[in-house]
């Protein structure tokens, strides 16, 4: 427990920033699974609207100082590979 006005001050901040922290990874894991999701069946034209709206995710968790940005740009540059073999495949097959 703490024992100093400044202490619990601190435990304050910390669970804030820890909540806003949780809730912003949360929705950039949502975001990505549900590209996944969308990838995996198919369907380019959402998956790349999903794919727009993940790497934006990603750039606002950045921003808020949640993930590093090097993280980020490792898990964009990944996304977007997956994306493009989709469509390199589904060009190939036609």
């Amino acid at each position: 427990m703490p024992n100093t006005k400044q202490a619990k001050k601190r435990m304050r901040v910390t669970a804030k920033r820890t909540a806003r922290n949780r809730r912003v990874k949360s929705m950039v894991k949502t975001a990505i699974r549900r590209y996944g999701d969308t990838l995996a069946e198919g369907n380019l034209e959402e998956a790349g609207i999903k794919l727009a709206y993940a790497v934006k995710l990603l750039d606002k968790a950045v921003s808020k100082g949640v993930l590093h940005k090097n993280s980020a740009a490792r898990k964009k540059s990944r996304l977007a590979l997956r994306y493009n073999k989709a469509v390199a495949a589904q060009a190939a097959n036609e």
